[in-house]
């Protein structure tokens, strides 16, 4: 037996894995551990009270009432035998010492770490005013639950700041309960920082066809509340003034990477840098042998998108990031393989079951290849120098799974193929999508650049 064997063996039998994040990623790794042979020690730490439950029904079935906002845990594959901290956050990393530190001083060791920390909603950006009763963000179970009890006393007007996917879905439940509703939006249409303009043009009319009040091209600029500290009013850059009880605050996420500051880790505001096997860099760009990441808090490279670094926001991704990062904690080098999941996501607005594959935001060009936007049933496909790179489909998904072949098989843009449900215009045309350095309400997928780290470096050519 060698000595990389004869350790690896060792770990699976009596080694210590700790996972800092006890949601969907951290829950499916450790999962994926223990249907791998890992006997050893097994940690999860969560700063949430409760155990891993499902995100994405929060923004629609909770809010209208046809779920508990504490019903949604997710199913297990079997008895874990692991060690809950529950409520209690992680607050450092001593890559030294192997230890992990929890908020109030207590240090974990570890033989290997996982990294699973997520996103948290992006805050309303004046402290004072995100305290007003009636202002709310939508991330976490406890943020819903308090949101629906507001909804339910019939408020006035229901302010949503960004019409990202979390905008729109929340803007859809409001009007699905009879509330009026005001969705302000700085990018030109709804959903654009994730599909671009031509696509959201087409949200925009599921908007106000269904009475949505939308105001695009503005942003709020401030929040008022009564003397009591219960929010009665909004104030536009446009110069209105409008009259609201309650505000929800749509504007992104932030990525939990604050307990890693100054450990060493490629770490910073914009993820947890790690290979395409989800180990992570350290500061200097050497990728680590111990410490692992995936999920929302993870940004890898992805041999499908020109080994871009990518950080996805997406049920799926975490499972199958999870899935990744515990086969290769438990494989020697030679048995490691890469994260290569296509990103898939969906959404439900208005009545309109949007889905998509690949990275609409890596393509420059879209085409609407089936159907009809008009009448919001199509699939459009995006393209980047002239290879597919995603689709996106409005009440057309079972379409997916050919596209994603496509995009895996880097099929030329647009498509070539005949059909009998293709416009009459088959030519592609600017997806419009935001400068990248605007930000924009919540995009699912975060193309963060080649670079492991914060550092950037210049590659100059000199003759000689």
């Amino acid at each position: 037996m060698s000595t990389v064997n004869g350790a690896e063996d060792a770990f699976r039998t009596g080694g210590r894995v700790v996972i800092v994040g006890a949601s969907l990623a951290g829950l499916r790794a450790a999962e994926a551990l223990r249907a791998g042979g890992f006997a050893g020690t097994l940690t999860l730490v969560g700063e949430e009270p409760h155990e891993p439950y499902d995100r994405p029904p929060l923004s629609k079935q909770v809010l209208l009432g046809r779920a508990d906002a504490f019903s949604t845990m997710l199913p297990r594959a079997g008895e874990l035998k692991a060690e809950w901290r529950l409520g209690v956050a992680a607050d450092g990393l001593d890559l030294t010492a192997k230890r992990v530190r929890l908020a109030g001083g207590e240090q974990i060791p570890f033989d290997r770490l996982l990294i699973a920390t997520g996103t948290r909603a992006r805050p309303w950006p004046n402290p004072a005013e995100a305290a007003l009763d009636g202002v709310f963000v939508l991330r976490i179970s406890d943020d819903t639950a308090a949101l629906q009890r507001e909804l339910a006393a019939s408020p006035r007007r229901v302010l949503v700041v960004g019409a990202g996917f979390t905008g729109s879905e929340v803007a859809s439940a409001c009007r699905e309960l009879g509330l009026p509703v005001t969705v302000a939006e700085r990018a030109a249409t709804p959903l654009a920082g994730a599909l671009g303009t031509v696509i959201g043009a087409v949200a925009t009319r599921l908007h106000r066809e269904h009475g949505v009040d939308l105001r695009c091209g503005v942003s709020v600029t401030a929040l008022e509340g009564d003397a009591s500290g219960h929010l009665r009013r909004a104030y536009l850059d446009d110069g209105t003034t409008l009259e609201v009880d309650v505000a929800v605050i749509a504007l992104g996420s932030l990525r939990n990477t604050e307990w890693l500051r100054d450990c060493g880790l490629g770490a910073g505001p914009r993820g947890v840098a790690c290979d395409a096997g989800c180990r992570v860099f350290d500061m200097y760009g050497i990728v680590t042998d111990d410490v692992f990441a995936a999920g929302d808090v993870a940004r890898c490279p992805h041999p499908v998108f020109g080994f871009e670094f990518l950080a996805l926001e997406h049920w799926s991704n975490a499972v199958e990031q999870a899935q990744v990062a515990a086969h290769n904690m438990l494989s020697s080098q030679s048995e490691r393989r890469p994260y290569l999941h296509v990103p898939t996501f969906w959404s439900f607005q208005f009545g309109v079951g949007i889905k998509s594959v690949g990275v609409p935001s890596y393509g420059e060009e879209v085409i609407v290849m089936q159907g009809s936007t008009g009448e919001c049933r199509f699939v459009a496909l995006y393209g980047h120098q002239g290879r597919t790179v995603a689709a996106v489909t409005f009440d057309q998904g079972k379409w997916l799974d050919f596209y994603r072949e496509q995009i895996e098989m880097a099929a030329p843009f647009p498509l070539r193929y005949q059909n009998v449900d293709r416009p009459a215009s088959r030519r592609p045309i600017p997806a419009g999508f935001p400068d990248p350095a605007v930000p924009t309400e919540g995009p699912r997928i975060v193309r963060t650049g080649h670079s492991p780290t914060e550092r950037e470096w210049t590659l100059v050519r000199t003759r000689g």
